[in-house]
């Protein structure tokens, strides 16, 4: 037997518990992997609050990424062997212990990158990864604007973007999240409690708006991103932390020609080839020193109900791990 966080409803943190499970052997095609770190990231939240059909009540575990080492394979396994240390991002299943999973989504952590890293940078870094070369391919000299860049997939938008040659905006709520931003390669935070984000990005850029906006926070900030966007903006929608927005028309983009689009990860690293080309883009950075993962907190799994509260109270920064 082993530990997980399991829900037996959706609903509030107060449905996740710390409870014994079985973890079988890994059938053909599966692994078997010991986590050591286990990753939190916002959709989790999603799918405890059953926003997502994909988590399946009773016994159901939360968790998207983490990063442990292969205690066993099954038949026909080849790109990972017992006692590999790896990564992924597939659920939901990863509130746990041990866990048996397809083979195929795992990667090889390299050396020099800690289980903790790892685990922390998957699913937000290869979100990132997508966000900046795929969805929109970002260029030197364009001005972006990141929402909530002092987050976990913001941090990550800010320094790679900058390394692109890209001048960033980016909005977050307090003065420490705004050192936090510029100190992650962003050129011009915004407290969005202080001022009119939208005005702030119009008058950086003389009027002419942002070409890309990426946007993970939704209801709140979805018309002052807009507003944000230049003639023929893309507008990137790829979250929703303060909720979904209001549906709109298609006429509305045709204020600005505007384009408007919102994308999933596992879209964009639906086989085995696009997962491993997204994850080494992330990998290769994150080795030369390029992005760096900022990891905010810390908890161990079992307190995790604790790390939900903290970051819908907007507590954290950066990246959240659970020690296993």
């Amino acid at each position: 037997m082993v530990k997980a966080i399991v829900m037996d409803q959706t609903g509030g943190p107060e449905n996740m518990e710390w409870r014994d499970i079985e973890v079988g052997s890994p059938g053909a095609g599966e692994a078997l992997v010991r986590h050591t770190v286990v990753g939190l990231n916002y959709i989790d939240t999603y799918m405890r609050e059953g926003y997502y059909p994909q988590l399946k009540v009773p016994n159901a575990i939360l968790g998207m990424e983490a990063a442990g080492v292969v205690e066993a394979v099954g038949e026909g396994v080849s790109d990972v062997a017992a006692g590999d240390r790896v990564t992924y991002v597939n659920g939901p299943g990863t509130y746990c212990e041990k866990r048996v999973l397809e083979a195929r989504h795992l990667i090889k952590i390299p050396d020099g990158i800690s289980d903790e890293t790892a685990a922390a940078m998957m699913l937000q870094g290869m979100t990132a990864e997508y966000l900046l070369f795929r969805t929109h391919k970002v260029q030197a000299g364009d001005t972006i604007l990141v929402q909530a860049a002092a987050g976990g997939v913001g941090l990550i938008l800010c320094q790679w973007a900058k390394h692109l040659g890209a001048t960033v905006i980016g909005t977050v709520s307090t003065e420490e999240k705004a050192e936090l931003a510029r100190a992650n390669g962003c050129d011009h935070p915004i407290l969005y409690t202080k001022e009119n984000f939208a005005e702030r990005v119009m008058e950086i850029t003389s009027g002419k708006g942002v070409p890309v906006a990426y946007d993970a926070v939704g209801k709140d900030t979805f018309q002052g991103t807009f507003d944000s966007l230049s003639m023929r903006g893309h507008f990137v929608s790829y979250g929703q932390s303060s909720g979904g927005a209001d549906p709109i028309a298609p006429g509305y983009l045709g204020a600005k020609s505007a384009s408007l689009t919102r994308p999933s990860l596992f879209h964009y690293t639906s086989t085995r080839e696009e997962l491993v080309e997204v994850a080494s883009n992330l990998i290769g950075v994150v080795q030369k020193g390029i992005v760096n993962i900022e990891i905010g907190q810390r908890y161990e799994l079992k307190d995790a109900a604790q790390a939900h509260r903290d970051l819908h109270a907007r507590k954290t920064v950066g990246s959240t791990v659970f020690t296993v």
